[in-house]
């Protein structure tokens, strides 16, 4: 897979270590690509114990980086929502207009990027059957 390149990477490593964790279907940039540590695991304790992380520009430096490190997790992607989609019980979608910035596995960055269409057509009346499929790029 091709990784899609961070929105600025001047502003890489400068991001909260709070994000939300995954959902919301749809994505619109790639803040960074995060690596977390953990000195339980083997990671060299740099934290006090506590977990931290390291920040990459490209997805292929953070997985160099996540293999050839005890203690690393597999890379997360940090990204932006400016639009999202809730699923606050199984089956019932909602559309979020409030950005916010998550963490997810860089695999869920195979689902298209969301455009103008992608909410409204996943949540449109007239909505195929296989509406999370599409969206989860799974068509």
């Amino acid at each position: 897979m091709k990784y899609p390149a961070v929105l600025d990477s001047k502003l890489v490593g400068t991001y909260d270590a709070y994000a939300h964790a995954g959902g919301g279907f749809t994505w619109d940039e790639v803040l960074e690509y995060r690596v977390w540590m953990h000195p339980e695991r083997g990671a060299p304790d740099e934290c006090e114990g506590n977990d931290y992380f390291y920040a990459f520009v490209t997805c292929e430096e953070a997985l160099d980086f996540s293999e050839s490190n005890a203690g690393a997790e597999a890379p997360l992607a940090l990204v932006l929502q400016k639009q999202h989609i809730s699923e606050p019980e199984p089956g019932v979608f909602v559309h979020v207009t409030n950005e916010r910035i998550t963490e997810w596995p860089v695999e869920f960055l195979s689902r298209p990027r969301r455009t103008e269409d992608t909410i409204p057509n996943f949540l449109a009346p007239d909505a195929p059957p296989n509406r999370l499929d599409i969206i989860r790029g799974n068509v």
